[in-house]
């Protein structure tokens, strides 16, 4: 009975399972919001049949695939060509151009961009903008498999339903069910796996976006992002956000909110940025 006792006092509590899981996966699960990620890491648990948080540690570190398969679930990876239609139209028809005017070029960061739909659709604006030979693009995840996918840039009818036909007949060779991106296109998009939590950001961008992802952090983390965004934005660049992602005290964090969703830099953020300090 003693040494059943002991074996109890010496199990991970679920605290030490994520601050472990962190250290595993190179990204503090603690800047998430805790009731969306404790629901996702129990429910891969359940789904395994883990009984407790040591053999839950044991398997991520020694079986690769159920290891991707926790670093997938705790990274949301929902992404379509022009979700949310009005958004990219928005960067076709006024931001994008303005851009072009004033700088002559563009420097472009798609942050937690999935499985490259984002990214490639800014390529297909650009290139129907006539522009694409002046434009950067720089597209990030977390997730390297999700990475891949994206290299790869294939994708279901369900992924491309949202653009225009003429433009998935122009931009996409369908092969059966699968719609393969063009190939010009897909090299003028360099992927790399970036952890915003961690990692330094990219310096005199003209426009970032990042949809659907800083929704999953806790406050104290989006502050931070924001500020690191205004950072890396040159003074007039934008900064697209996800439609369920209102930046409420925007001007502590050195924007201008000049059309839904969309963020002007106008300076450097103010060091009591955050809330609580009037917009």
């Amino acid at each position: 009975m003693r040494e059943a006792e002991d074996d109890q006092t010496m199990a991970l509590s679920y605290e030490e399972f994520k601050k472990a899981a962190s250290k595993l996966c190179g990204t503090d699960l603690f800047l998430y919001k805790s009731q969306q990620m404790d629901r996702r890491i129990h429910s891969l648990m359940g789904f395994w049949g883990i009984r407790d948080y040591d053999e839950y540690l044991t398997v991520l570190k020694t079986n690769p695939q159920r290891y991707q398969e926790f670093v997938k679930r705790l990274t949301i990876n929902v992404s379509e060509f022009f979700r949310n239609p009005d958004r990219f139209i928005e960067l076709w028809e006024r931001f994008l151009p303005e851009i072009l005017q004033k700088t002559g070029g563009v420097r472009i960061w798609s942050a937690g961009c999935s499985n490259g739909a984002e990214p490639y659709s800014v390529a297909i604006i650009l290139s129907e903008l006539n522009a694409l030979h002046r434009a950067s693009i720089l597209a990030t995840d977390i997730d390297e498999v999700v990475l891949e996918k994206a290299r790869k840039g294939a994708y279901i009818f369900n992924e491309v339903k949202s653009l225009p036909s003429e433009l998935r007949e122009k931009y996409f060779r369908q092969e059966g069910e699968v719609f393969y991106f063009d190939e010009a296109l897909k090299k003028r998009v360099q992927f790399k796996k970036h952890n915003l939590l961690q990692e330094p950001f990219p310096e005199n961008l003209d426009l970032i976006i990042c949809r659907n992802v800083v929704i999953y952090f806790t406050e104290e983390a989006k502050q931070k992002i924001y500020v690191d965004f205004n950072r890396a934005l040159r003074v007039g660049g934008y900064f697209l956000t996800g439609g369920t992602e209102p930046i409420l005290y925007y001007r502590q964090y050195g924007f201008e909110n000049v059309a839904p969703s969309f963020y002007q830099k106008i300076g450097p953020p103010m060091s009591t940025a955050g809330p609580g300090n009037g917009v």
